[in-house]
């Protein structure tokens, strides 16, 4: 019996964000400590089977309301569901023929939910490459991340853009460029410049989250892409500056100049939080480590936060200060070790 298995990581964007739904530039990286697997093999019928991440018991109602707002009304399922429903639309649109075989499809995955490391898309990008791999269909790297937001976008009416979706497909260290005359259109989907970079390029990083802070990315994005669209000149200004920031660092990378980055980490944060508002708990999470004397700055939506962490002392006084507020301190791993 064919059975496949497949993975996809979670993500922390280390400059530029949150302008990657807004034409600007980013640079992701991997977090390979936490992950989403599919695994989907022939039956006799499609079943999309419930992880236990999709409740339907709960112990009170508070507990049911928290979590329809992390998960959803189906938790991960919707997505697995929206994911077969638009590749196939994307067969048939490209006439890619597609086999009458059907399947069992199921996922798991530990990536803290709604702290802003991709755990929805980390679902989607897994479960695109189990349909590629079991209908024998090559959809291009390029193109990969394009679809899998379409699902999120499209599908389910979410708010996101490209970031998540390009490091979750490529890997590792990615820079992105998602500017208007950048941007072309590919199988009917938009697609931006994509460019890997050295995972040993970075510096020591730490990643600290707390499930408890989580808050969904609508929360943030929503008003956000509001005041873009009316054409709010602080939020354009603000864009046009993160991308600056993405091209600084860039270079600071491949300088190896750590206290620059450094430094272009914080900028990005205090630019975010010019022009966002901030929930009191995430900015805690940021003073408590430049307090400690990293640079801090949101790895996502909000509820995680990623910075450079150069030895095992700071880092412990890192851990220590995080966990006074619930939150809990690691060292990313980017790149596939062995």
């Amino acid at each position: 019996m064919l059975l496949i298995r497949k993975k996809a990581f979670a993500r922390a964007g280390l400059i530029g964000n949150p302008s990657d739904g807004y034409f600007g530039k980013t640079i992701a990286l991997s977090v390979r400590n936490f992950w989403a697997e599919v695994t989907l093999y022939e039956w006799d019928r499609i079943e999309i089977v419930w992880s236990h991440n999709d409740q339907s018991r709960f112990d009170s109602l508070d507990q049911l309301v928290r979590d329809v707002r992390l998960h959803g009304y189906y938790g991960g399922v919707r997505l697995v569901k929206a994911t077969i429903k638009k590749f196939a639309d994307y067969c048939r649109r490209l006439g890619l023929p597609l086999h009458d075989k059907t399947f069992s499809v199921r996922y798991q995955s530990n990536i803290p939910r709604q702290v802003g490391l991709a755990g929805s898309s980390a679902i989607i990008v897994a479960t695109l490459r189990c349909l590629m791999e079991f209908y024998g269909i090559d959809i291009p790297l390029r193109v990969q991340p394009s679809l899998v937001l379409s699902v999120e976008t499209e599908e389910l009416g979410i708010a996101a853009g490209l970031q998540d979706r390009v490091i979750q497909v490529y890997e590792g260290l990615v820079y992105m460029d998602f500017a208007r005359q950048r941007m072309e259109q590919i199988h009917g989907l938009p697609c931006g410049v994509y460019e890997p970079m050295d995972p040993a390029l970075l510096p020591p990083l730490y990643l600290a989250y707390s499930d408890s802070l989580a808050e969904p990315t609508e929360v943030v994005h929503n008003d956000l892409r509001a005041r873009f669209q009316r054409g709010d000149q602080d939020v354009l200004q603000a864009m046009t500056r993160f991308a600056e920031l993405t091209d600084a660092a860039r270079d600071a990378l491949l300088a190896g100049d750590t206290q620059m980055l450094g430094r272009l980490m914080n900028a990005n944060f205090d630019l975010r939080r010019s022009i966002c508002k901030l929930a009191r708990e995430h900015v805690e999470m940021i003073e408590r480590a430049r307090a400690v004397g990293v640079p801090a700055k949101f790895a996502g939506s909000g509820g995680a936060i990623i910075g450079i962490c150069p030895d095992q002392p700071t880092f412990a006084r890192l851990q220590e200060a995080m966990a006074d507020i619930g939150c809990r301190v690691i060292r990313p791993v980017v790149a596939e070790t062995g």
